[in-house]
């Protein structure tokens, strides 16, 4: 199981990152926070102080084409919160 899939490079994200030294990834739905604790910290080698966690739920899409009007979801997903110990940081730009 690859418990973490990919940064959440938004603009909330990083305005998390630069006023609480905190980074925010998806992860896989099935992981607790000890796993993602464990995974974090293997990968980047930095030290977790907290992990939060939350299910988001997908969005509600729909369009107009030629066949018709078209409805669906967009995927609910796992988002994970970490507050990683001050004077530590993570590039994605050169880890990944």
């Amino acid at each position: 199981m690859e418990i973490i899939k990919k940064p959440i490079l938004t603009e909330k994200a990083s305005l998390l990152t630069e006023k609480l030294n905190r980074y925010a990834f998806k992860v896989d739905h099935r992981a607790n926070k000890i796993q993602i604790k464990l995974a974090i910290e293997e990968m980047f080698g930095i030290t977790v102080v907290a992990v939060n966690t939350a299910v988001v739920a997908g969005k509600a899409k729909s369009r107009h084409t030629k066949a018709g009007f078209v409805s669906g979801r967009a995927p609910k997903y796992k988002k994970a919160i970490i507050t990683v110990k001050d004077g530590e940081t993570i590039d994605f730009y050169t880890t990944l």
